[in-house]
């Protein structure tokens, strides 16, 4: 039976006291979040009621309905449609002033900075990992042509990374989205030295000589961290910059100053800091994952669920694509997919061992998307409040993320797990990455019936 976003949307908002105690609508990869001015009206147990919803949780003082990838956008266009809430910057005042801590504020803001982003990096790491196959695998050999229109397809994304990161950053942060997209350019601008043309002895950066100090500059391809800070920086400065300059020369004055400043600020200052501190960051994560004994993988396939239980998963996200930017390998993409298998592993036990036949019916659901990488339903809706199946679920994705430390397992692109995740294993390593799940359910699933030992009421 077809879902329709319409009916699920209406019956949310019903569910949560009617649209006028909505204050803030938004949505994640899977997750409608609402924001409500009086929580006493909501009714948890209509809205896992509605069509299509996996599951629901409050975090942080917001409320989080588990839907899905895909059938979530939709849901959320309906609620704003309804509700009338479409302003961005509305929904950010409501989160901001929540009673939320500080490391909960950073991640729901890298989240909210990537999530808009990830479908570009998951396009370009399919398109990588078919590439290879064809080449590679199949051995197809094509023109100088084809091989440009390839390399057009493939690299300009990460190339030009900063660009997306700065527009996303002065969206997230209420700044113009076009004065983060043309300061992104000016950090990749092709009349800077390559940060990799100088990297490799290819290029000398610019040197700016003041007194004693020699500034050397160069682009900022592939850089993570300093698009963030710099697209934060520019929609901060130009609010203030509105506050203070006249009516009759903001149109001037306000885009010309925020991009001067920042892009100063970028090249000479806060850019050298922050890509050390980035460099620094991905050369520790490389060396944790290429511990000896699959050590990394352990660490990693068994935490990043504790992680992702309180929604801070997504600060480990800039420092995946600057080590897939730097090295083009994912040594966490396995790690990752283990962890997402483990939980899966332990939802089906669970799902196995119900007696009542309409549970078990009304679970079955949220193992799919698993599947599919979206780990949400099984863990909220299954093994969390269990606590123990969740936690035999975090010891199988350790048993996967080990084997896939041991074998030095790698994707050829990101974005993607679990089964989609195979397309990035075309080029090799398809079958080491299929036992990685194998081997994390397997184990999570053998655990949780042991633990858990006869039914499950």
């Amino acid at each position: 039976m077809k879902k329709d976003p319409r009916v699920t949307a209406e019956q949310i908002i019903a569910a949560v006291g009617g649209k006028e105690n909505i204050v803030s609508v938004m949505h994640c990869a899977t997750r409608l979040r609402l924001s409500l001015k009086n929580t006493s009206k909501i009714d948890i147990e209509n809205i896992k009621k509605a069509p299509g919803v996996a599951g629901y949780f409050e975090k942080s003082g917001q409320h989080q309905i588990i839907l899905g990838t895909g059938f979530v956008n939709k849901v959320c266009d309906e609620v704003q449609k309804i509700t009338g809430i479409y302003d961005e910057q509305d929904c950010q005042e409501v989160s901001t002033n929540e009673t939320t801590g500080k490391f909960q504020q950073l991640t729901k803001m890298i989240s909210d900075i990537f999530i808009p982003i990830i479908p570009v990096l998951l396009a370009t790491g399919i398109l990588m990992g078919l590439q290879s196959f064809m080449t590679n695998g199949l051995h197809i050999e094509f023109d100088d042509n084809l091989n440009t229109l390839f390399n057009v397809l493939t690299g300009t994304a990460y190339t030009f990374i900063p660009v997306l990161v700065t527009w996303s950053a002065c969206k997230k942060f209420g700044g113009s989205p076009i004065l983060g997209i043309v300061l992104g350019l000016m950090l990749v601008s092709p009349n800077l030295p390559d940060k990799w043309n100088v990297v490799n002895g290819l290029a000398e950066p610019l040197k700016f000589v003041l007194g004693p100090i020699t500034l050397n500059v160069t682009g900022y391809q592939s850089s993570v961290i300093p698009a963030i800070c710099l697209g934060w920086f520019a929609a901060t400065l130009e609010k203030k910059l509105h506050k203070i300059i006249p009516d009759i020369v903001d149109m001037l004055l306000v885009p010309f100053l925020t991009l001067l400043i920042s892009l100063l600020l970028g090249l000479f200052i806060v850019g050298p800091v922050l890509s050390a501190i980035e460099k620094g960051l991905t050369d520790i994560i490389l060396s944790m994952l290429q511990l000896p004994f699959g050590i990394g993988g352990i660490v990693y396939g068994g935490g990043i669920q504790l992680l992702c239980s309180v929604g801070m998963h997504h600060t480990v996200t800039p420092i995946i694509v600057s080590i897939y930017a730097e090295t083009g390998l994912d040594f966490i993409n396995p790690m990752g997919s283990a962890a997402i298998a483990g939980q899966l592993g332990a939802g089906l036990a669970i799902v196995m061992m119900t007696r009542n036949k309409q549970k078990r019916a009304n679970m079955i659901p949220a193992l799919i998307p698993a599947l599919f990488g979206i780990s949400e339903p099984v863990m909220y809706g299954i093994t969390f409040p269990l606590i123990k199946p969740f936690l035999m679920g975090c010891i199988g994705g350790a048993a996967g993320g080990a084997f896939a430390g041991i074998v030095s397992l790698a994707a050829k692109g990101t974005g993607a797990s679990m089964l989609p995740g195979t397309l990035l294993y075309l080029q090799g390593g398809m079958i080491q990455y299929l036992l990685v799940l194998v081997i994390s359910i397997g184990v999570a699933y053998l655990l949780t019936r042991i633990v858990m030992k006869g039914k499950v009421e």
